[in-house]
């Protein structure tokens, strides 16, 4: 099938199901720390509770090459390398989410980047120890959102998990 035509039929398909816009997804990475001090089902029944549904999910480790292109946009920074650290220091778990209004409800669910900041109730209120160690990562944009997600997970993935 020729792949303007497969893309037609996705459309097709998700209109069906209800539309489905770029507002609507987000990714969320539960960081290193998060894995290492058993908190991935703390954290998963929080983004469940806030009524985000999870189109895919997998523990990875990245590696620096991953990590560098992942956060390309933080090159200049002088914090950069020990972002790339941290963030290869162990495994993750990225999760591709679906709801409306995604990208900022997300963002208010975890709160601050630094949880001296964040508001009481917030993942990162409760669960980070620092601005460095925050347990999870948010998209900051629907277009960075989209970006991030194909990042970590090919189009099949999210297709297959999801019933298409």
């Amino acid at each position: 099938m020729p792949d303007n035509l497969s893309g037609i039929l996705i459309l097709y398909r998700k209109k069906i199901k209800g539309a489905i816009n770029l507002s609507n997804r987000t990714l969320a990475i539960l960081k290193p720390d998060c894995v290492e001090k058993n908190l991935i089902g703390q954290v998963i029944q929080k983004i469940n509770e806030a009524g985000f549904k999870i189109l895919a999910m997998k523990m990875t480790r990245l590696t620096k090459d991953s990590a560098g292109g992942f956060y390309e946009v933080h090159k200049e920074r002088p914090f950069f390398g020990e972002l790339l650290d941290y963030m290869t220091s162990g495994p993750c778990v990225p999760i591709a989410l679906e709801k409306e209004n995604a990208v900022a409800d997300f963002r208010k669910l975890i709160g601050a980047t630094n949880p001296a900041d964040a508001e009481e109730g917030t993942i990162r209120k409760m669960y980070a120890e620092s601005i460095e160690r925050n347990i999870v990562h948010g998209s900051d944009s629907d277009e960075n959102a989209a970006k991030e997600i194909s990042h970590f997970f090919t189009r099949k993935e999210l297709l297959e998990n999801n019933g298409f």
